[in-house]
């Protein structure tokens, strides 16, 4: 199943940490971090408060000294014990980060370190308590709205709650419908399922060498765990969504027959006549209007990049 400039199933890892989790990050908007960080800093307030009222009701026999390094020793474990432990424990989350829905991860993807929370921890200490305007100004200018103590530790506050497009927005391509019927699709990992969906949801915005190759790696990948291979001429979206469309089916009438099971009554009453959503006939709604389009009804736009060998020379498989 080689393809030139295609990726060996035994590289799926590197795809998994460079394309499809980087290309699942959502940066958190600027509104929802600067709410998220109200409610922290109302939890540290509050438990800064209540520390110094403690401190002053049992400490009345202390010197000023001993009192001022208490009072210190308070407010460096809530300014910065806090947000460094509450992340790390919940691997990237504080009280206003979940109210909000927001967790801090690595610009890889990969989930906050203790080392991440304690820099960004101690970084707000200046940008944030002593000089805010940094944090600010740093917020509002950079994209994915980082501000410094992100750039120290490399981290990026990602939406947890955003919304995805369902796995069923990939209507089976039609001519592949009788091939994904009787695929063998059991030694498909979900991992691999997930950077299939991941890279058809950003198809449209990736450039065209990028695109080309990404989608013959993860095909790659997919065939790897599929059988038989698609008929000749498949395109790896057409390919990548016929699996996804069959897994999607399968699973759905699985969960059909335990719940008529369960219900003593019969498995697939009222579903579509074709299992793929298509209704009467099994032909999807082309050219009505608000018919969803999928990534091969666009027209072009994956061919192979620019000056790679487009003649089918050493090609081992049918994607093309």
């Amino acid at each position: 199943m080689a393809y030139p400039g295609g990726a060996h199933p035994d590289e799926q890892s590197s795809v998994v940490t460079g394309d499809a989790v980087v290309l699942d990050l959502r940066p958190a908007g600027f509104a929802t971090r600067m709410a998220a960080f109200i409610v922290d800093a109302v939890v540290q307030l509050a438990g800064l408060l209540a520390g110094v009222v403690l401190v002053a009701l049992i400490g009345r026999g202390l010197d000023a000294a001993a009192t001022a390094a208490v009072n210190l020793a308070l407010t460096v474990l809530v300014l910065v014990g806090y947000p460094a432990t509450m992340e790390s424990l919940t691997r990237g989350r504080s009280l206003g980060k979940m109210a909000l829905g927001l967790r801090v991860v690595g610009t890889d993807g990969s989930p906050e370190r203790f080392r991440q929370a304690l820099g960004r921890a101690l970084t707000a200490v200046v940008e944030i308590w002593t000089l805010p305007v940094v944090a600010l100004i740093a917020s509002l200018i950079h994209r994915d709205g980082r501000r410094v103590g992100d750039f120290v530790a490399g981290t990026l506050v990602v939406q947890e709650r955003a919304a995805r497009r369902p796995d069923d927005a990939f209507a089976m391509p039609p001519h592949l419908a009788e091939w994904a019927r009787g695929a063998e699709l059991s030694q498909l990992s979900a991992e691999t399922a997930a950077m299939a969906r991941q890279y058809l949801l950003r198809f449209d915005e990736l450039s065209e060498e990028p695109r080309y190759r990404m989608g013959v790696r993860i095909a790659d990948l997919v065939a790897a765990a599929v059988s038989p291979p698609p008929p000749p001429g498949t395109t790896p979206p057409e390919y990548l969504a016929a699996v996804l469309a069959e897994r999607r089916r399968r699973e759905e009438e699985r969960l059909a027959r335990r719940r008529a099971a369960a219900q003593g009554g019969w498995p697939g009453a009222g579903a579509p006549a074709d299992g793929y959503g298509y209704g009467p006939g099994g032909a999807p709604p082309q050219g009505q209007p608000g018919a969803p389009q999928q990534p091969w009804d666009r027209g072009g736009g994956y061919g192979p990049p620019p000056g790679a060998d487009s003649s089918g020379a050493g090609r081992q498989h049918p994607f093309g």
